[in-house]
Formats: C-alpha cells, sequence, structure tokens
C-alpha cells in the first residue's frame, strides 16, 4: 500500500480516505491552508496522521516565507489555522509543538537554511511515527493470544498514522507472528471508517475478518465470540480517561460487563499531561449530513435535527492497559503513565 501521507517535492500527497474503498485517489496539498482543508474534511484522519499532517502543513507554510523578519508572523498564522482544524486530536498540537521548537532552535540560520530545517523536522516526525507504530505492535502482539477474537472500533491502521497502525498494528504484528485470530470489525457510524477503511487494510493484509454493525458488539461478547477488544485514541488524559471514536465508551462499559480485556493502542504523543481527567478534553462536533447522509446521498427527513460528537470518553477504570512505544501501562494510569513516559 503507497503511504496514507508523503512529501514529495515541497508538495504534501495524502490518500483520499473519503474515497475508500471504491476510489484509491490521491490528493496534492501546495500549501498550508490546502493542509488544513485535508484535515478538516477528513481527507486524512487519524490522530498520529493528522499530526504528521500538521507537521508538513507548517513546512509548506514556512516555505512560502519570503522574508525572514515575518518569519514570527507567518508562523502564528499557519498554527492559528492548522490548530482549529480537529480540536481532540492531541497529535496535532504535539506536532505543531515539535516544529515550533524546531524553528527556536534554527531562528539564527540564513531563511533557506532554516526553511530546510523544517522540512527535515516535519519527515523525522513522519520516520519517529512509523517505528512508533511498530514498537506498540511489539508489546501489544504479547497481549494477544492464539485463537483470540478480537473487535476493533473505527480505523487505527496504516491509513490513522504514517504507517503500520496502532492497534491495528498490534493486530498485524500478532498475525504476522503466526498466531491466528479472527478480527471483527464494527462498520463506525457515521463516518463508516471500519466498514470503509478497516475492512480496505484487512484485506489488503489477508487478515481474516468479519464486518458487523455497531449495535451488535454486545451480544457477540454475550455468546462469547469476542475475546479481546482493541482501539486507537485521539487523546488520553493523564489519569487515563480515553477519547476517540465516539462509540469506543459503549464498547468499554459492554466489554467490562462481559470481563473482556480492552485495551487502547496510542504513541506517548496522544497522551496529553496537562490535563488530569477526560472531562476536560475538547470534544468535536462536526456537520449534521454526515449524520444524514451516507457517501452523499440522504436516508431521513432532510432537516432532522441531528447531534454529531466525533468523540466519546472513556473512563480509565474501564480500560485493562495502555499499550505505548515504550511498554505496556495498567492501572492506576496516574503513575503508570508517568513513569512510562520517562523511559
Amino acid at each position: 500500500m503507497l503511504p496514507t501521507i508523503a512529501w514529495s517535492k515541497n508538495k504534501v500527497v495524502m490518500i483520499d480516505q473519503r474515497k475508500l474503498p471504491w476510489q484509491e485517489a490521491y490528493v496534492e496539498c501546495r500549501n498550508y491552508d490546502q493542509v488544513a482543508e485535508a484535515i478538516k474534511k477528513m481527507v486524512i484522519r487519524g490522530a498520529p496522521a493528522i499530526g504528521v499532517a500538521a507537521a508538513f502543513g507548517v513546512a509548506l507554510g514556512i516555505l512560502k516565507v519570503k522574508k525572514k523578519q515575518d518569519l514570527r508572523k507567518e508562523f502564528r498564522k499557519i498554527v492559528l489555522r492548522l490548530e482549529k482544524t480537529r480540536p481532540t486530536a492531541r497529535n496535532l498540537f504535539w506536532a505543531v509543538e515539535k516544529m515550533r521548537k524546531a524553528l527556536r532552535k534554527a531562528e539564527n540560520l540564513d531563511l533557506s537554511e532554516l526553511k530546510e530545517r523544517l522540512v527535515e523536522e516535519a519527515l523525522a516526525i513522519e520516520k519517529k511515527d512509523i517505528e512508533t507504530n511498530r514498537k506498540i505492535g511489539f508489546f501489544g502482539k504479547k497481549l494477544i493470544r492464539n485463537k483470540d477474537s478480537i473487535l476493533t472500533h473505527c480505523n487505527a491502521g496504516e491509513l490513522a498514522t504514517a504507517g503500520y497502525g496502532t492497534a491495528l498494528g498490534i493486530i498485524r504484528a500478532a498475525y504476522e507472528e503466526g498466531k491466528k485470530i479472527q478480527i471483527y470489525v464494527d462498520e463506525t457510524r457515521p463516518f463508516l471508517q471500519g466498514a470503509r477503511l478497516t475492512c480496505w487494510e484487512l484485506s489488503r493484509l489477508r487478515i481474516p475478518f468479519i464486518l458487523i454493525t455497531d449495535n451488535m458488539a454486545g451480544w457477540l461478547m454475550q455468546k462469547k465470540e469476542i475475546s479481546v477488544v482493541i482501539t486507537g485514541a485521539d487523546r488520553i488524559a493523564r489519569n487515563g480517561d480515553t477519547a476517540n471514536k465516539i462509540g469506543t465508551y459503549s464498547l468499554a462499559v459492554l466489554a467490562n460487563e462481559n470481563k473482556i480485556p480492552f485495551y487502547v493502542a496510542a504513541p506517548l504523543s496522544t497522551i496529553d499531561f496537562d490535563f488530569a481527567q477526560g472531562n476536560e478534553i475538547p470534544i468535536e462536533e462536526r456537520a449534521a449530513q454526515e449524520v444524514r447522509e451516507i457517501n452523499g446521498r440522504c436516508f431521513t427527513l432532510p432537516k432532522v435535527k441531528v447531534r454529531n460528537p466525533a468523540f466519546d470518553v472513556t473512563p480509565a477504570r474501564f480500560i485493562s492497559a495502555i499499550i505505548t512505544e515504550k511498554g505496556i501501562a495498567r492501572p492506576p494510569y496516574r503513575i503508570s503513565l508517568k513513569a512510562i513516559s520517562k523511559k
């Protein structure tokens, strides 16, 4: 599979995830505003992938600066535009901060060298994300038993990252190790990331899977047809409360009721130590038409009132473990996440 996102000849190229699985089309972004629009309109999604896109967007914006005295003003303008796109995704803000630090370190260089340094930093963020995901897979596969039936929610695979995936990366690592596993993919309304994206990825990887509707999960757990649940994350508070795609909280409650382990896979960059608990995490509310329509076709009353929060927050008490690139954190997360981040 071609990369989810790539830097190519001072352009950002990304697969258009809105058109999958029907069409593999690519979008070229030539300036930071186009990158911001691509993030906002879900051309690219998934917290780690959004972080890489934001870093590339900053680099693109700085490449257009003509005078060094305009640098700080332009940087603030670029960052403000990008940060307004997806407020819940922690990795976006983390990547922007990395680019800000790179700018400070390079401020004494001439403008052309400074631009090169920021492009190099963005490429380093991309490379690091792929390495990080493989490490998450290495640690996470230890939690997967032979013949496990694994439910995954939304898409936390290669499409949600720079490469390999977080929750799906663990599934990949377990499968590549030779474990016989069965994957259940819920459709993930309203944007259908499970049905469209995770199924597409698993099919290409030749990992066996079954698609279910979102409201089938509880019954399958009750029938003992699901033995593990693994999801990704968009932001994790320091106490372990986790914001992820809407519907994650429901699955965590169901898993707890049925005594099924519920795991979260995420890089340390997703953990926001500034937030003590999950109720502080901003939750993005998206357009009503995403709920009223599927693939552009309205299936309900065209002006029906809609709520469309894109994420919910799963309390830490329902999470069996958080799998990171530096190891596996377990409750109490206030202690374990802090310790693991210092390794």
